[in-house]
C-alpha cells in the first residue's frame, strides 16, 4: 500500500487490514518452512506494510 492510500483509511479499516496482513504473514511463514514460497519478497513487503499501518494508526490515535 502507498502512503496516500493508507492516509485515506479510517481507524477501523486500518485495524482490519492489519489483521488480514498478519494472517497472510502467518501463512507465508508456513509456506517458507515447507519450501512452497512463490515470491519471497512478499514476506518483507507484508511486514513493511503492517509497520506503515501501525505507524499511521498510532498517529491517528494521538491526533
Amino acid at each position: 500500500m502507498k502512503k496516500q492510500e493508507i492516509k485515506k483509511l479510517s481507524k477501523d479499516e486500518i485495524v482490519k487490514n492489519i489483521d488480514k496482513l498478519k494472517k497472510d504473514l502467518f501463512n507465508f511463514r508456513f509456506q517458507k518452512m515447507n519450501s512452497q514460497v512463490t515470491n519471497p519478497a512478499k514476506i518483507k513487503e507484508t511486514r513493511r506494510t503492517i509497520a506503515k499501518l501501525k505507524t499511521n494508526l498510532k498517529g491517528k490515535a494521538n491526533a
